[in-house]
C-alpha cells in the first residue's frame, strides 16, 4: 500500500468518524429536555375554537414580578418564542373586537395594572423584535392574587356557551381577561 494511498484512507476514515460524531451531536441536542417546555391550551368557545401555545417557564426560586419580569417593559407571556394566541372567528376581548387569526400575545406588567397585547406578527421569538405598530388590539387589565403555581400556565374557563375567561398564572398572580363569541 503506498503512502498516497494510506493517507486517502485516513482521511476517509477521519470523514467518517467526523459525520458519525455530528450526527450523534445532533441527535443528543434534538433529545435535550427544554427548560421551559411547550405547551398548548385549547377550548372551543361557542362555534370558535381558541388555542395557545406557548412556553412554561418555572419560578424556581426566583423573584418573578419586578425581578425575572421587568415592570413597564414588554414580556413575551411566556418563556423562549412569543406566546401565540389563535382564535377561529372574530372574538370581542374585554368588549372590544379581534379579528379571526393568530397572534402573539404581549403583556407590559406594572404591580397594579397590565397591558394586554396582541400583535399581528404571531411567529417571534421573545420580545426581541417586537413592534407596537404591528399591534391589533391593546388592552388594560388588572391581575388578581392566586395560589403559588409554579411553572406558567395559561386556563380557558368557560362561563357560558359564548364566553370565557383566560388567565394567565404564575408564581402567586392570576392575569384574567373575557372572550366574547358573537353568535349571528
Amino acid at each position: 500500500m503506498s503512502i498516497f494511498s494510506h493517507f486517502k484512507s485516513c482521511n476517509l476514515i477521519l470523514l467518517i468518524s467526523f459525520v458519525m460524531i455530528s450526527n450523534q451531536s445532533i441527535a443528543q441536542n434534538n433529545n435535550k429536555v427544554r427548560i421551559s417546555p411547550k405547551a398548548t391550551v385549547m377550548q372551543t368557545v361557542g362555534l370558535t375554537d381558541v388555542r395557545i401555545d406557548y412556553s412554561r417557564p418555572g419560578v424556581k426560586g426566583r423573584v418573578i414580578w419586578g425581578g425575572l419580569v421587568p415592570y413597564n417593559k414588554v414580556w413575551r407571556a411566556g418563556a423562549d418564542e412569543a406566546t401565540k394566541i389563535t382564535f377561529a372567528n372574530d372574538v370581542k376581548i374585554n368588549g372590544k373586537t379581534l379579528k379571526a387569526g393568530s397572534y402573539s400575545f404581549f403583556t407590559i406588567p406594572t404591580k397594579n395594572k397590565w397591558t394586554l397585547i396582541f400583535n399581528y406578527v404571531a411567529d417571534q421569538w421573545g420580545a426581541f423584535e417586537y413592534n407596537e405598530s404591528e399591534d391589533a388590539l391593546r388592552i388594560e387589565v388588572t391581575p388578581e392574587a392566586g395560589n403559588m403555581q409554579e411553572w406558567l400556565a395559561y386556563t380557558i374557563i368557560k362561563t357560558s356557551d359564548n364566553s370565557a375567561v383566560v388567565k394567565l398564572e404564575w408564581e402567586k398572580l392570576k392575569v384574567p381577561f373575557i372572550i366574547d363569541i358573537s353568535t349571528k
